[in-house]
């Protein structure tokens, strides 16, 4: 995939992606406006699939929607509203840590910054990246193994790591699609351009990719 042709992709995602479900932290993001419910979503998201995150942070947020209501629970009243999602025990633990740090050295407000929200624990690129951008509006560029995935398999760059794929989306992508790419790429991702046998034969992008990587396919 070219530079020139990535605006076409992009494009073309723009119209395909509304057709598929809308995944669980963009939607809290739309819905709510809250950079704090965008960073706890996140956290109930890793490893976790959508379906099951949805409902926990919803169960989540109707008894604390802010750091301040969240501290006054107990890490078991959290595990109990959070669960089944992935390693609800140590989640519960993240939660009220950041909490109180939020509240401790930020004045009750989740930080707009990559590198103030890398220093809570629990807290990786993918997840800060996401604040930035859907919490604030701020350019970023979220890269989980969607984005890493196709945008090698596109041709777009070369790189090892989801690590190595943001700082080459940073130089290469045009800064008007950094917010947008990563909620595109994981719809993409998820109901076309799967990891393994992605559906070639009904993808709206295939002219444009090099298919790096894909063996079989449908």
């Amino acid at each position: 995939m070219t530079e020139r042709e990535i605006h076409a992709a992009v494009r073309i995602l723009r119209r395909e992606v509304p057709k598929w479900e809308t995944p669980v932290v963009t939607l809290m993001a739309e819905t709510y406006q809250s950079p704090f419910r965008v960073l706890i979503s996140c956290i109930l998201s890793l490893r976790t699939q959508d379906a099951t995150t949805a409902k926990a942070s919803h169960r989540l947020f109707a008894v604390a929607d802010s750091p301040q209501a969240m501290v006054k629970l107990t890490a078991k009243k959290i595990e109990k509203l959070i669960y089944p999602v992935g390693f609800y025990k140590t989640k519960a633990r993240q939660i009220l840590a950041m909490c109180r740090t939020i509240i401790d050295h930020h004045s009750g407000k989740v930080p707009d910054e990559i590198d103030e929200l890398l220093k809570f624990n629990g807290v990786g690129r993918k997840t800060a990246n996401l604040v930035v951008t859907l919490g604030y509006n701020k350019p970023g560029i979220c890269v989980d193994t969607h984005v890493h995935r196709i945008s090698n398999r596109w041709g777009y760059i070369k790189t090892a790591t989801p690590e190595k794929t943001e700082i080459a989306l940073r130089a290469k992508l045009p800064k008007q699609y950094w917010i947008e790419y990563n909620n595109l790429l994981v719809n993409f991702g998820q109901h076309l351009c799967r990891p393994i046998s992605p559906m070639c034969s009904n993808c709206p992008v295939k002219k444009y990719c090099t298919k790096l990587g894909v063996g079989v396919r449908r």
